[in-house]
């Protein structure tokens, strides 16, 4: 029976974290599971409705482990890792989540695992993914592909309508994608399975991005090493998320580290050419009011972003 790391990041999440609790058990039927919930220094109850739940599921085993600080998603899952039970693959979760029955052994039908590898074998499915759906059950699209010049120009002239063409879109917005096991450049990292032999290979997350791209950055460090990101078709995940499409601030730091990781993986002269897509997806938005585009044009004028 696979062993799976449950590695849980919170910062605040009372209000959530009920309902990820209680789809665990139904989403990891039938697989040997323990669960680490990495707390970002919470203020409210959030550890103690963990500890209640421990309580109450005594036959489970569970560990809370306090950061001492909010050291973000990447730092977060970092923490849990390291205080880890020994896993065949980790399942990485927002508390936002909720598992649908019988999700997690669909997707680690998906898992090559360590033994699986040969000369000539090829890549190996190194993370999967779910289908996720929103609170009333819609396909949210959360496929993408990898980051380019061109797909930065596509989204600022055309808007998330871009995803409808692949070189010009990071979106995958082909609902047949979400049909059959899909190989994608990255995927939302709300909830990932991660095969051990693909977190031995690639190291820990980057906490240099404390919230956006960290996914993005791994995802593509992973297929750098040989191992795919697959879509599961037939697990299935609720995701209650959208934070980024109201906030500002998050809005900010999601354009910034979109910068920054690009920068990282080409030269400089494409990485200004890319910030300036970005400016010229903003600066329309913030010259019409819109608040989030205007603390984001703020953010990529502070040339810091391009340093990497």
């Amino acid at each position: 029976m696979p062993a799976i790391a449950v590695l849980v990041v919170t910062w605040n999440s009372a209000k959530v974290i009920d309902g990820l609790l209680a789809s665990l058990r139904p989403g990891l039927e039938g697989l040997d599971w323990h669960l680490v919930v990495a707390d970002n220094d919470s203020a409210d109850d959030t550890t103690a409705r963990v500890e209640r739940w421990a309580n109450e599921n005594c036959e489970l085993r569970c560990q809370v482990v306090n950061t001492g600080g909010n050291l973000g998603y990447a730092g977060g899952i970092n923490a849990a890792l390291a205080q880890s039970e020994k896993f065949d693959a980790a399942l990485v979760l927002n508390p936002d989540i909720r598992l649908h029955p019988g999700a997690v052994a669909a997707m680690y039908e998906f898992v090559d695992s360590a033994a699986s590898a040969g000369d000539g074998a090829g890549p190996r499915t190194g993370i999967v993914v779910p289908r996720i759906v929103d609170e009333e059950g819609n396909l949210a699209h959360s496929l993408r592909r990898e980051p380019t010049l061109l797909r930065a120009l596509g989204e600022a002239t055309l808007g998330a309508r871009a995803g409808r063409f692949a070189p010009l879109g990071e979106l995958v917005m082909d609902e047949s994608s979400y049909q059959r096991p899909a190989v994608a450049d990255w995927a939302t990292g709300a909830i990932m399975l991660i095969s051990a032999a693909c977190l031995d290979a690639c190291g820990s997350w980057d906490e240099s991005f404390f919230l956006y791209s960290e996914e993005t950055e791994f995802a593509l460090r992973a297929r750098d090493r040989g191992f795919l990101t697959r879509l599961a078709p037939k697990a299935a995940a609720t995701h209650i998320g959208g934070e980024s499409k109201v906030s500002p601030e998050l809005w900010t730091l999601l354009m910034s580290n979109r910068v920054k990781l690009y920068r990282r993986r080409h030269a400089l002269p494409a990485s200004v050419a890319y910030w300036g897509a970005a400016l010229l997806r903003e600066a329309p938005r913030a010259a019409l009011g819109q608040q989030r585009s205007r603390s984001a044009v703020k953010a990529l004028l502070n040339t810091k972003v391009l340093s990497g």
